[in-house]
């Protein structure tokens, strides 16, 4: 099970109430509502192993080179020598490092790399199982990795911690017309403002999906517009050929990486909290004593 960690804190944050506080006034919210949401899923799905994947960069240079809009408008403060700062809430930004000390002290492997958002660790990490995998993520962009031969399908929040959408190939046919990989040229296509994604003007997602019918993959839309015979309307033609600079250099920006230089770590899903004294600090400082306690509980064999 590999979680797309800022993702679900995020959600955590916005989902429990601000006024869980730690007994200094620190708000936890995001802090509680993760630890509660890892119980869950352990407590639910007991899987064989479990790793957080963080962003050490969300907003890689290499991916900002191709496409400059690439979360453009999501940046705080541009910092020359290293990961631009992302405008996240006030009260949020000081929750991440006790979510990190948390997750270590629990000792669920939390895994970033340097250059490389989470959904690059989580698309390696995928290539490399061997076994089933589940994803646990908020951004749709990972259906790009639903494969039901190799058994890897999303599992999707939808409300709260207790309701997860199961996202696999025949979901994403019946929702989008395109299996895992297709998903990823429906994205580009269609574009995406949440991620500074400007795809093809006039080609929306029903459009996108028609044409990825039709043709198959971005690959066979291209050939066709350089086919006279084939069916694209004029207006389709012209877009799609006036579109060709971006359309060269999105697949790499929306495609997660399947190569990035992982570190050496355990995954194993930990049988009880590995530091159980930082664990009881923890829990006694930011008040975390019931969250804690629920997911010590789920970590039990």
């Amino acid at each position: 099970m590999l979680l797309d960690t800022a993702s679900l804190y995020f959600r955590a944050y916005f989902g429990v109430p601000d006024s869980v506080k730690a007994p200094d006034g620190t708000p936890v919210n995001a802090v509680r509502g993760l630890l509660d949401f890892i119980g869950r899923l352990v407590q639910d799905h007991r899987p064989d192993d479990l790793v957080a994947c963080m962003d050490a960069d969300w907003r890689p240079h290499w991916r900002v080179e191709l496409i400059p809009s690439y979360k453009a408008h999501r940046v705080a403060e541009v910092v020359e020598a290293g990961p631009d700062a992302e405008e996240i809430p006030d009260t949020l930004a000081p929750q991440v490092p006790i979510i990190e000390a948390a997750l270590d002290a629990f000792g669920i492997a939390r895994v970033g790399v340097a250059g490389y958002e989470a959904d690059d660790v989580i698309g390696t990490l995928t290539a490399r199982a061997s076994g089933p995998v589940d994803i646990v993520t908020g951004d749709r962009d990972l259906y790009q990795l639903v494969d039901d031969a190799r058994q890897r399908r999303v599992l999707y929040p939808l409300k709260g911690v207790g309701t997860l959408q199961v996202t696999d190939e025949a979901w994403l046919r019946a929702k989008y017309g395109v299996d895992g990989p297709g998903y990823a040229d429906l994205a580009l296509l269609r574009g995406d403002p949440s991620d500074g994604l400007p795809g093809v003007p006039g080609i929306g997602e029903k459009t996108a999906a028609k044409l990825l019918e039709a043709y198959g993959s971005l690959a066979g839309i291209i050939a066709a517009v350089d086919d006279p015979k084939s069916k694209l309307t004029p207006a389709q033609r012209r877009r799609l050929d006036e579109s060709r600079p971006y359309l060269a250099v999105a697949p790499k920006v929306v495609k997660v990486a399947t190569d990035v230089p992982l570190p050496d770590f355990d995954p194993a899903l930990p049988k009880a909290p590995a530091q159980p004294e930082l664990v009881d600090a923890l829990a006694h400082r930011w008040g975390l004593g019931g969250a804690v306690s629920r997911l010590s509980s789920a970590l039990l064999p």
